[in-house]
């Protein structure tokens, strides 16, 4: 299995690589576009601001990017790596994200629970047989830390017009939000498979696994 993984400086790239080989991957990781054209599978980590995306712009990445998602090659966005896979944040308005699922990240609201969501939570799996969770029980926990959510995203127009969740998990803090969205063999979490364990592990392969139809 070998997968690709992206470093624009600002991703948890220790943790990601260390978890991937032990499941047995060979990881390359990359900061140069061209790369991505001979990459089997690609994962997007990301840690922190959502203005540090802006150097996918300025490195020609985001275009690879959406040249191997038209591929179909297998993506998967990790934390802030999921959040630009929507059309932007509000923690950095200037700077777009990739827009392949529609919406834009949110701060959470104030309230009695404390901001930046940290630690372990349950995720609710709410899709038909979503492919990042196979084996895994309904609620899972695993592990968050980030203070923007992506809204949950309960339709998703495929190319025959019909419609399909692309919310594959919710979780409840502060707000009910999406943990993870998958379409066709584009996915994303917004908690750290990295650091939840078993099933962050079981995540992660099943991710190595996955083959589009």
């Amino acid at each position: 299995m070998q997968v690709t993984v992206i470093d624009y400086k600002a991703g948890n790239l220790t943790s990601v690589v260390k978890a991937l080989r032990h499941l047995g991957a060979e990881v390359e990781v990359t900061d140069r576009p061209e790369q991505l054209a001979k990459a089997e599978r690609i994962i997007l980590p990301g840690v922190g601001h959502f203005a540090a995306t802006r150097r996918l712009d300025e490195t020609g990445l985001t275009p690879a990017i959406r040249a191997a998602i038209d591929r179909r090659i297998p993506f998967l966005g990790i934390c802030v790596g999921m959040q630009w896979l929507l059309q932007g944040s509000t923690e950095a308005p200037d700077q777009p994200g990739l827009g392949f699922f529609p919406g834009i990240c949110q701060r959470f609201p104030d309230g009695d629970e404390k901001v930046p969501h940290v630690g372990w939570n349950s995720i609710d799996t709410n899709m038909v047989g979503p492919k990042l969770f196979q084996g895994l029980r309904h609620c899972e926990y695993v592990y968050f830390t980030h203070s923007y959510y992506v809204p949950r995203l309960t339709l998703m127009c495929d190319r025959d017009g019909q419609l399909y969740p692309a919310s594959a998990a919710d979780t409840d803090y502060v707000v009910n939000f999406a943990a993870a969205l998958e379409w066709d063999n584009v996915f994303g979490v917004q908690f750290h498979p990295e650091k939840s364990g078993e099933a962050g592990l079981r995540i992660l392969k099943n991710f190595l696994e996955f083959r589009p139809c």
